[in-house]
């Protein structure tokens, strides 16, 4: 299978993208292995993250496994893409849509995902070799976007990040989409450093997400 190919089929496997933020590159470390733990095989690890790119390498060292899949988030130019790329980044997200960073990820048969929120914005994407959209900030648009973006443009693949819960999660994959990315909710126990809380609700995750692909 293509690079390429083989990445986004990753993506896809994984469902749930863990969306990894910290104050520290040990915290974050810490916070991927307590998500791993818990069945999550996708990761993205935010631009946030002091030092992100030696986080990137060190966690792609140490799951050198062709389950999980590691990527690099909140990449806002084409020289942090390749940073990105060149630590063992199989994927690449942005806030929003780069034309620069979509031409080194293509170089690179790398995955890009920008966040999109219009129409016009995800038409641009698509023309210039993205393959899966980000819908952000989903907390803003909700499902009912992914459905009323699917109906003129039904090749679509959306992601949405921001506004993904427990709750919603069947809700999100019955609108259409292929993947969801999730934060805050689900890291939550990570900010009064309960570890096991992040491994217990990335359990719960994984458990609806295959509940879900089971109804469907």
């Amino acid at each position: 299978m293509l690079q390429k190919s083989h990445n986004l089929e990753k993506l896809h496997q994984a469902g749930v993208i863990a969306v990894i933020r910290a104050t520290s590159s040990a915290e974050a470390i810490a916070i991927t292995e307590a998500v791993i733990k818990g069945g999550i095989t996708g990761i993205e690890l935010t631009f946030t993250v002091p030092q992100a790119t030696d986080v990137i390498a060190q966690l792609n060292h140490k799951y050198h496994n062709p389950q999980i899949t590691i990527g690099a988030g909140t990449v806002l130019d084409a020289v942090s893409a390749r940073l990105a790329i060149i630590a063992g980044a199989e994927f690449i997200v942005s806030p929003t849509f780069n034309v620069e960073v979509a031409k080194i990820c293509n170089l690179y048969q790398i995955p890009y995902t920008p966040g999109c929120q219009t129409v016009t914005e995800m038409q641009t994407a698509l023309e210039n070799g993205v393959d899966l959209i980000k819908l952000f900030p989903g907390a803003i648009t909700g499902p009912s976007m992914v459905k009323a973006v699917l109906a003129p443009l039904p090749q679509l693949n959306i992601m949405p990040t921001g506004g993904v819960k427990l709750s919603n999660l069947a809700e999100w994959f019955a609108a259409g989409v292929v993947a969801v990315g999730a934060g805050s909710n689900l890291l939550q126990p990570a900010a009064q450093g309960d570890l096991a809380g992040v491994t217990a609700n990335a359990q719960k995750y994984v458990a609806e997400l295959a509940s879900i692909r089971k109804r469907a």
